[in-house]
């Protein structure tokens, strides 16, 4: 009897023991979930979805660890941004990092005025409204602009270096981008200031694209302006493509394009304002205030130059804009 009554013991003892790792598992807090919110497709956001994490773990987080990032991607479709940010909302995110352009962060600020934002932009996020100042944003939103769309008149400068002879150039724009309109203002003023002639050209789809090419042909153009859009990002291809194909010199606002096939780029790398934004990210999960992190911008600019693109469309890149770039692709 004495032996059944100690076997009875020892089997509760061994179930008690086996449930203790389940009641840990059980009282261990739930991960810490980031909203990663984006405009485009992830094909074409991989290297910038690498940097993103690279900050977050110098951050002290690692997605699967101690934090889990959700992913929600607009496919290029910008009016699918608003339910996309509804839905990190009612997710209950910790954090909502807005990247892509300017209307994911609109997008995401309309959604929440509580859960923290951390953005990556290539505008002036004061001049937006997103925010109240540089150095104490305020509110729930903060975060890393590579400041691409206000460079349009020195990438004007430099493509007038690089073709000395052109007269009149092509500007390629997104006009449903916010900042759209000043910085065609922008690039007009300097056009003028240089006596060269500006022709417009909005593309709001693919083909948009295609046709403003047809009608550089037309007007014979003497060379290619890229605004700066989310929009025009995502057809980086076909944008190469088509300024090869025409035979029309380009300056674009990412090294992307010169690495995909443009002829020149100018501009800061939008991978360092994603890294910066997975830092940020990791500080507000510690407990710092968005309001009180200060937007970064860039430090510097890149100039890049493909020169087997030059060649292939037959121009030659003075040697003292070479002197000066900070990557050449042969």
């Amino acid at each position: 009897m004495a032996s059944h009554i100690g076997r009875r013991k020892f089997l509760a003892t061994l179930g008690g023991a086996a449930a203790w790792p389940l009641a840990a598992r059980a009282q261990q807090p739930a991960k810490l979930v980031i909203g990663f919110l984006n405009i485009g497709s992830p094909d074409w956001n991989s290297v910038q979805v690498h940097e993103f994490r690279i900050g977050l773990s110098e951050a002290g987080f690692n997605d699967g660890q101690n934090v889990a990032i959700e992913f929600r991607w607009a496919q290029g479709h910008g009016d699918r941004l608003p339910a996309l940010a509804g839905d990190l909302v009612e997710r209950r995110v910790a954090v909502i990092v807005a990247t892509g352009g300017n209307t994911v962060t609109l997008a995401a600020k309309s959604a929440t005025a509580s859960i923290p934002i951390v953005f990556t932009m290539g505008d002036d996020p004061v001049r937006l409204g997103i925010v109240s100042s540089v150095n104490r944003p305020g509110g729930n939103v903060t975060g890393a602009s590579f400041y691409s769309g206000s460079l349009g008149p020195k990438r004007l400068e430099l493509l007038r270096e690089l073709v000395p002879k052109v007269t009149s150039f092509a500007y390629l724009t997104h006009s449903l981008n916010p900042e759209a309109e000043s910085q065609l203002r922008d690039v007009q003023a300097a056009a003028n200031a240089m006596g060269q002639q500006l022709f417009l050209f909005d593309a709001r789809s693919d083909n948009d694209i295609h046709s403003a090419y047809a009608a550089m042909a037309e007007k014979r153009v003497g060379a290619l302006l890229l605004g700066s859009a989310a929009f025009l990002y995502e057809r980086m291809n076909a944008i190469v493509a088509l300024a090869i194909r025409h035979a029309i010199p380009a300056c674009y606002y990412e090294r992307q394009f010169v690495r995909a096939g443009g002829l020149m780029s100018y501009g800061a790398r939008r991978s360092d304002a994603y890294r910066q934004a997975g830092i940020y990210a990791g500080r507000i999960l510690k407990g710092e205030k968005p309001g009180d992190l200060p937007i970064i911008f860039p430090s510097r600019f890149e100039l890049v130059f493909n020169l087997g693109i030059a060649k292939v469309i037959g121009v030659v890149v003075p040697p003292t804009l070479l002197a000066r770039a900070d990557e050449v692709i042969e």
